[in-house]
């Protein structure tokens, strides 16, 4: 069953009671909450994926409750729990709770599932050839994303780039991009027919809304690819795109940096990291132009637009 196949107030139900069990990719979350919020960005965000029933053995139990005393009737608050009721962030606005469960999906995983190494990126595919976008702050790595998506490629993860050690594929999440600041607009004019929640105001890290991954990439969530690409992308306003290559030490160090559990997984992180460089090619996109950019890279790697 889908999330759009719950009968008509079934979702806040379960949100309010035993819970909505959510697939995402190889993670089943329980989620409770009585925000109105996380309902219904719920629903417009992810109803296409799967649902299970109370029964179902889940990876994560998390919660966004509000807080108790005053902060129940003046500047409520909410806060993300995970399992027994393990509180690792601070407190946010209620307004912001769809935004922080978002936040705490991605700390449960980079936290928990260390069967994956993990890096902070984005990883889409096309035509069979999957690239890997490292996210150092600032370097226009979701809006890029989020670009490449409305422009038929698979979206596997806009986050968590998720790679399994024993054989080096990646495994898809196909989460909503999460978009900041000026480029929710950017991507509000580059795709209109995208659906895109309304901004969250005033988070810790500016105004946040979210894209609806495209249906295709929720239909193949379970589809794994070998990642054939590294691309560094930076964004410079009016800049004309400019593509370079990067040596695979470089790559190296920059997905080591950009890793959240290289070092737990020891000589098994060294060793898939290194078969990952192996197999990919590396290279910088800088630009300003989103058509420009989308349309260099497919040229370089050899796919059609």
């Amino acid at each position: 069953m889908k999330l759009h196949d719950l009968p008509p107030g079934e979702l806040s139900r379960r949100l309010n009671g035993p819970g909505l069990g959510l697939v995402t990719g190889p993670f089943v979350f329980r989620i409770n909450s009585a925000s109105g919020a996380i309902a219904s960005s719920l629903a417009t965000l992810y109803p296409d994926f799967p649902v299970v029933g109370p029964e179902t053995f889940v990876d994560f139990h998390v919660a966004v409750r509000s807080s108790g005393g005053l902060r129940r009737f003046v500047r409520k608050q909410v806060h993300f729990e995970f399992d027994s009721g393990l509180r690792p962030f601070k407190p946010l606005p209620w307004s912001q709770a769809f935004a922080m469960l978002e936040w705490g999906m991605n700390w449960c995983i980079y936290s928990h599932a260390h069967t994956f190494m993990i890096i902070h990126g984005a990883v889409l595919e096309r035509d069979g050839a999957a690239i890997i976008l490292p996210a150092p702050s600032g370097s226009g790595k979701s809006t890029l994303c989020a670009a490449l998506m409305t422009r038929g490629w698979r979206l596997l993860s806009d986050e968590l780039v998720l790679i399994d050690p024993e054989d080096g594929h990646l495994q898809p999440l196909a989460r909503p991009v999460s978009l900041k600041n000026r480029s929710i607009e950017v991507m509000r004019a580059f795709a209109p027919e995208s659906f895109i929640s309304q901004p969250i105001h005033d988070t810790t890290k500016g105004s946040v809304a979210h894209m609806k991954p495209s249906a295709e990439s929720v239909r193949r969530i379970g589809e794994r690819v070998s990642p054939s690409w590294v691309v560094f992308p930076r964004y410079v306003a009016n800049a004309t795109t400019r593509l370079a290559s990067v040596r695979k030490s470089d790559v190296f160090m920059s997905l080591v940096e950009n890793a959240f559990n290289y070092s737990l997984l020891r000589e098994r992180g060294f060793m898939a990291m290194s078969q990952l460089v192996e197999r990919v090619s590396g290279f910088s996109a800088e630009y300003g132009d989103l058509d420009e950019v989308i349309a260099a890279i497919e040229q370089r790697i050899g796919v059609e637009g």
